[in-house]
């Protein structure tokens, strides 16, 4: 990969690597180390790395380096699965957008991951998959509960509107 091509890609996917921290980590400052921390260990194995498949290098760097980021300041806990009871609200919100946010903050780490990779990126199953060290049928899995979790969660519509 030339200087060029690197510049093309920090140009390209820098927004959408930030989004996707963001979301996962929920703060700012994590996110954007995490996305410095892609793009340079990018430049380093720049000689390796196929310019064809820099979007799904960096994607899958940054996920492992959220994952290590909420590993070691246990967010998560040891938690495999959304209780129903953290997954609950009463609370009358406005905004929908805002009641995505709480609920994805509570879902698990993976299910969060594959959430965010699938909805807000866009990738295929298989793509996230690749990304997450998951098989396919494990990511179906984990996007089916997560989007079971977010129902219970924004439960019925009264408590949106």
């Amino acid at each position: 990969m030339t200087a060029k091509e690197y510049n093309s890609c920090v140009d390209s996917f820098a927004d959408g690597l930030y989004r996707f921290a963001l979301k996962t980590l929920g703060d700012a400052d994590g996110a954007n180390d995490v996305v410095q921390d892609c793009f340079e260990r990018l430049w380093v194995k720049r000689e390796n790395v196929d310019f064809a498949k820099v979007k799904s290098y960096l994607f899958t760097s940054a996920y492992h380096a959220c994952i290590d980021i909420i590993r070691m300041n246990k967010r998560s806990g040891a938690m495999d699965e959304a209780s129903e009871i953290s997954l609950s609200t009463t609370a009358q919100y406005s905004d929908l957008q805002e009641v995505l946010h709480e609920a994805l903050k509570k879902l698990p780490e993976v299910q969060r991951s594959v959430i965010l990779l699938r909805d807000y990126e866009g990738y295929s199953y298989e793509e996230i998959g690749g990304i997450t060290g998951l098989n396919e049928s494990q990511v179906k899995v984990y996007i089916y509960r997560a989007r079971i979790a977010l129902k219970q969660y924004i439960g019925q519509l009264e408590t949106v509107i």
